[in-house]
């Protein structure tokens, strides 16, 4: 065992971990946010939790990053702490998935024969993984395509790691103190502990059950010493959700503690139960030599047994988790959940889960704008103080938002984004803008409506409804830049300019009205002065909407830059049928005729 052997294992130590990172974090984007969508909206019984909590492991080849995720999720509000249960007992048993793969380093034989088997050996199928995934990477132009070729390679490093392992560990099968060490192992407690220490520092039961694997290659680690380690394992992994829930709320740090109890607790019943059988009627395999696909096997049975044992009683680790996290008895509530709680930072690890959730709240602040100007619509026929507390009140909420959500996209922009992440980051940025001006000019017309009661002065019958036709279209304006904001649906997208230039041409006949009746004493001149303001407010942020749907059209269809105007005036020369038809179809639905007919 000479140092150059100590070198190469390190060295393939380093792959190995290297390889599983970038396997999984090509996983993760390939994933395009599905991940936290399937967890919030599939956890609505245990089985159910179960699978996705499983399969969305499986996929991203981490339990850890799957309960952080869930951590996240329920301090937003997105999940229940009941749901989570299911998740993350299901996250164990796909964290398996790993182990079952590595095992195929057992393939490798002797050289020679039929050029398929060869290929299907893992060490040339790793190296023609790494090429074939290099190459998609340099010549592929889209992020789907690189995401592949980030997966092939992850695959490829993860392999020719493991092999590295294998083959310089081999002369240690020659030391007498290597046997001496994993039988020392055998002992419970200190097999454990080192499993928990290792585990904990690496933060990965996968790649602490991998290493294992490399290590009993050397045909000294036999059951006796693997399984006190195997166990420690899956409490360790309990390290990084425990961590990432510091500072977060009480349910999250529940959701957290459901993860430790469950392996913990699973840990003791597998380590009575076998060492029972153990000291009383004896396992013959106790002492036999545990290779790779042993430990595999293993590893499966113990997840997939302690999960049926805890399905009927499920029920308890949530109990457990409440107990251990209790209510505080201070004023201070910390269920209150707001807007800003989307915002997590454990969810920047992953840049599309943040993109989501970053997203999100842009929409929250979109129907807090909206909400806002469907009150201030109502106190021109009757001012009440109760609405005006909830309008200055949603008011202070969307500035917040803006700020918060601004200092949300700064973080993730230095988080390594690709090219379409970098845009969408972008575009978001414009768009917490907009939706806080929308919010601004709301403001402005419910001052208007404040100036109009303390002078108690009012709209004629003519101007009132006249009023409520434009309010019409602008409440459905904003509600369509809230739908495309959501959905990025280009169906939607393309009804909003439409819609845009029928408000405009409502305000300019609108002015050209009152202006004509204020000139012939019709019409109260100071009256008439704040009901043109209003229109000014109404037509900017009908402008605001049409700007949201420019830079969403602009995100989709992958422009580096959009200029408003010059796409605007294309869209009026030369837009297609379905543009002209639409605002048709608009101006039919909010002609001032019905104001003159009613």
């Amino acid at each position: 065992m000479s140092i150059f052997n100590i070198i190469g294992m390190a060295g393939g130590l380093g792959l190995f971990l290297y390889g599983m990172t970038i396997l999984s974090n090509g996983l993760e984007k390939a994933s395009g946010g599905l991940m936290e969508k399937v967890l919030a909206k599939m956890s609505s019984n245990v089985f159910s939790g179960i699978l996705f909590g499983a399969l969305v492991t499986a996929a991203v080849q981490s339990s850890s990053a799957t309960t952080v995720i869930v951590v996240g999720l329920v301090n937003a509000g997105l999940l229940k702490l009941k749901g989570a249960v299911g998740i993350i007992m299901g996250a164990n048993i796909g964290t398996t998935m790993t182990t079952q793969i590595l095992r195929l380093t057992n393939l490798e034989g002797e050289t020679g024969g039929p050029f398929l088997l060869q290929l299907c050996k893992p060490s040339n199928f790793s190296a023609m993984l790494i090429v074939i995934g290099l190459i998609i990477i340099m010549l592929s132009k889209k992020n789907k395509n690189k995401n592949v070729g980030e997966i092939m390679m992850g695959v490829g490093i993860l392999f020719t790691g493991m092999i590295l392992m294998q083959e310089k560990i081999a002369p240690l099968a020659e030391l007498p103190q290597f046997e001496e060490i994993f039988a020392t192992l055998s002992n419970p407690i200190l097999g454990v502990l080192v499993g928990t220490v290792f585990t904990a520092i690496i933060q990965s039961s996968a790649a602490s059950i991998g290493i294992l694997q490399a290590l009993s290659t050397s045909g000294a680690i036999t059951f006796a010493s693997a399984f006190p380690i195997v166990m420690g394992t899956n409490i360790g992994t309990c390290a990084t959700p425990l961590i990432s829930s510091v500072g977060a709320s009480k349910n999250a740090k529940r959701a957290a503690m459901i993860h430790f109890y469950f392996n913990l607790i699973g840990t003791i019943v597998f380590l009575i139960g076998v060492y029972a059988i153990q000291y009383t009627i004896g396992l013959p395999f106790w002492n036999s030599n545990f290779d790779t696909g042993s430990i595999a096997n293993f590893h499966t049975i113990f997840n997939v047994t302690v999960t049926i044992l805890f399905l009927p009683v499920y029920t308890v680790l949530e109990k457990l988790a409440v107990w251990t996290v209790r209510e505080k008895k201070s004023a201070e509530d910390d269920e209150t959940f707001t807007k800003e709680d989307l915002l997590d930072d454990r969810f920047l690890v992953t840049p599309n889960v943040a993109i989501a959730q970053a997203s999100e709240a842009v929409v929250q602040m979109g129907h807090l704008a909206h909400k806002n100007f469907v009150s201030v619509t109502t106190l021109f026929d009757k001012y009440d103080l109760k609405v005006i507390d909830k309008i200055k009140e949603r008011e202070e909420l969307i500035d917040r938002l803006e700020d918060r959500v601004g200092q949300y996209l700064i973080k993730l922009n230095n988080c390594g984004l690709n090219e379409d992440e970098s845009r969408m980051v972008t575009t978001l940025f414009h768009l917490i803008s907009e939706y806080e001006r929308i919010g601004d000019y709301t403001v402005n017309i419910y001052e208007t409506a404040e100036i109009l009661y303390e002078k108690e002065m009012s709209f004629s019958e003519q101007a009132s409804r006249e009023l409520k036709i434009t309010c019409d279209a602008i409440t459905e304006i904003i509600s369509l830049a809230i739908a495309a904001t959501q959905s990025n649906s280009m169906e939607i997208l393309l009804e909003i300019e439409p819609l845009e230039e029928v408000v405009d041409r409502i305000v300019e006949e609108l002015k050209s009205v009152h202006i004509d009746r204020a000139k012939n004493g019709l019409c109260n001149i100071e009256v008439g002065i704040n009901f043109l303001d209003i229109l000014t407010n109404v037509e900017r942020i009908s402008d605001h909407c049409s700007n949201i749907a420019i830079y969403l059209i602009a995100n989709q269809k992958r422009f580096t830059g959009l200029k408003k105007h010059e796409y605007l005036d294309e869209l009026h020369k030369n837009g297609p049928k379905s543009y002209e038809a639409k605002i048709a179809e608009y101006a039919e639905k909010y002609s001032l005729k019905r104001a003159e007919e009613c």
